[in-house]
């Protein structure tokens, strides 16, 4: 897994790229998910339209940085999911954990409104 960060209105995006593993593969990103808390960053939009498979591990990671960010009343958003990756959302009823948005534009509207 690889990915990019921008700034974009205020609110971060991280646009993923390959396979959401967890384990090793995914520390660059908890790093980068620790860091931006840390610095009050508390409004993030994490573009999946580039990922291609995630397993639960991984599911487990996003899953722990979303209650991160909602314990320091911040708030993490996935979006552009690819279609297999929706329906592991659905499937696995995370649709109740996450808010999901179509786009990254949708995302970062809900996250400024």
């Amino acid at each position: 897994m690889k990915f990019n960060h921008y700034e974009k209105d205020g609110v971060d995006v991280i646009v993923v790229k390959g396979k959401i593993m967890g384990g090793d593969d995914f520390i660059p990103l908890d790093d980068k998910l620790y860091a931006l808390i840390g610095k009050g960053r508390g409004k993030v939009v994490i573009d999946l339209s580039g990922c291609d498979w995630i397993n639960s591990t991984g599911l487990g990671r996003l899953i722990h940085h979303s209650t991160t960010f909602k314990q320091k009343d911040g708030e993490l958003k996935l979006a552009n999911l690819t279609e297999k990756i929706d329906k592991i959302i659905t499937i696995t009823r995370l649709t109740e954990v996450f808010d999901v948005t179509d786009t990254v534009e949708a995302a970062i509207e809900k996250l400024n409104a």
